[in-house]
């Protein structure tokens, strides 16, 4: 609860996750609009309730389990069971027919692409 706190370190975007919710078959997708190691903020038609336990997509980092903690206006403030690296969703994997070819792997590397912004 302490990293959803006003003070906690927290990065503004604008991307989606999917969103696993108990009795809803399928993941639904929503706005992440803050984002810290602790929590985020969503934005979406999906119906949530205070204290509910959901699963959270994150580009990068997979899976994460939370608990949504407060609800109002069509957004919602989830509160992660580990930290995350928010660092980390924010990086853009690209595929290497993005690259040029003098930047593509040459096999022996390991790990995904990132673009630097």
């Amino acid at each position: 609860m302490a990293a959803l706190s006003r003070s906690a370190d927290r990065d503004s975007l604008f991307l989606q996750a999917s969103l696993g919710l108990p009795g809803v078959e399928g993941p639904v997708m929503v706005r992440v609009r803050n984002l810290s190691a602790g929590g985020m903020l969503a934005e979406g038609g999906a119906k949530v309730s205070q204290g509910s336990a959901v699963e959270v997509e994150l580009r990068n980092v997979g899976v994460v389990p939370g608990r949504i903690v407060w609800v109002g206006e069509g957004k919602f403030g989830i509160a992660f069971d580990r930290p995350v690296n928010p660092q980390a969703v924010r990086r853009q994997v690209v595929t290497e027919s993005d690259l040029p070819p003098h930047l593509r792997r040459t096999g022996l590397e390991r790990g995904p692409i990132y673009r630097r912004r």
